[in-house]
């Protein structure tokens, strides 16, 4: 597949999956009358299910990473070279500020303002870190076992990553950059970012490293069965 055309499918996948995170937050908090629970819980599940519907429309195109660090593991599996990857890393990120402004015009709000949500602290960074390792794990896992079931795995997982981590579980550096845009329920401060995005590299680079260790031996004993 042509490198413009993935880049395509990332940008056009990411986008949407903004518009879908944004815009569930802001139809969650403005019909839940302050009920923060239902309003997580319209969120996680529209994350949920737009990830399942997305990853099964691009993953053939581009692989649906939709996300830096999954970008990085397939670099790291030589699924992609590391200019490639770079090429896909920009354009997720461009694409996540596409899809805030989109959310936020199906609203009526200005297409960017900063978010004054505060998430901060050690509890904060500790549960990014789990949720991209567990996303990770998870992803890689899963797509050496039974890749057909990658979309159904990711969108499981970030939907109960909403309720069992501190943090709603933002597991993704491109996504946390362009939250910092949105000053709504699903928006973070842009000085709390940098940390959640640091907490991420990390989560996901011992996620990589921990899967490509666990899986060795599989790989060793059937060689013809796919990095990832």
């Amino acid at each position: 597949m042509a490198l413009n055309r993935r880049l395509a499918a990332e940008a056009l996948g990411t986008a949407l999956l903004l518009a879908a995170i944004i815009g569930s937050g802001i139809m969650g908090e403005r019909l839940a009358s302050g009920d923060v629970a239902v309003a997580l819980l319209a969120n996680s599940i529209a994350t949920g299910a737009v990830l399942i519907a997305l990853i099964s429309a691009f993953g053939t195109v581009s692989g649906a990473h939709f996300n830096p660090m999954v970008t990085v593991a397939a670099a790291v599996n030589r699924e992609l070279t590391w200019h490639q990857a770079r090429c896909y890393i920009v354009v997720q990120i461009a694409a996540a500020f596409a899809g805030v402004a989109a959310a936020h015009w199906m609203f009526g709000e200005p297409a960017f303002f900063a978010s004054r949500h505060v998430r901060s602290g050690g509890a904060q960074w500790w549960s990014e870190f789990i949720a991209t390792f567990g996303l990770l794990s998870v992803i890689i896992g899963c797509a050496r076992s039974r890749p057909e079931a990658v979309p159904y795995v990711v969108g499981c997982y970030i939907a109960a990553a909403y309720w069992f981590t501190g943090s709603t579980s933002f597991a993704n550096p491109a996504v946390t950059l362009a939250r910092a845009a949105s000053d709504t329920f699903a928006g973070i401060r842009p000085v709390d970012a940098p940390l959640f995005v640091l907490a991420q590299i990390a989560g996901g680079l011992m996620a990589i490293g921990t899967m490509r260790w666990l899986i060795a031996p599989i790989r060793k004993n059937q060689p013809n069965l796919p990095v990832m």
